[in-house]
């Protein structure tokens, strides 16, 4: 018997606390699928979510996060073109000056008012999420 399991992957929310309005941080991708996205990527055997999410950042944007808690889990199974993932969303703090590093070709800051269309995965979604939590309070409801 074979079995098929979606991937399990990571992707973290970093706001920059050192900043007015406490901007996000997305990465601008150098592979397929291209365009924005949050810093994030898979889970290696044998490792945490939670060292995956640390890790990741530091790979991506070159900063040490503090991961404040975890936000929600996305799983449709068509949230990646490549294959089906699942991904553990991580509410993450920093301080300091991100620098596209890994498979990031660029990055850049963003307010709620100020995100870019073209995002990867469901991305949009996500961070829809997270806007309405962080400005209202409210969690995203259950699907």
């Amino acid at each position: 018997m074979t079995y098929r399991n979606p991937v399990p992957t990571v992707d973290i929310i970093i706001a920059m606390i050192d900043r007015p309005h406490r901007p996000i941080i997305l990465i601008e991708r150098q592979n397929e699928p291209y365009g924005w996205a949050l810093p994030g990527g898979f889970v290696d055997y044998g490792e945490t979510v939670e060292a995956a999410a640390r890790r990741e950042a530091e790979e991506e944007v070159g900063l040490q996060v503090a991961l404040i808690e975890q936000f929600q889990v996305y799983s449709n199974p068509n949230r990646d073109p490549r294959q089906h993932t699942m991904s553990v969303v991580f509410l993450a703090e920093a301080t300091g000056d991100p620098q596209a590093a890994d498979d990031a070709k660029n990055l850049d800051l963003f307010e709620s008012w100020r995100t870019p269309g073209n995002l990867c995965f469901d991305h949009d979604r996500i961070l829809c999420d997270y806007w309405h939590y962080r400005h209202y309070g409210l969690r995203p409801r259950l699907t």
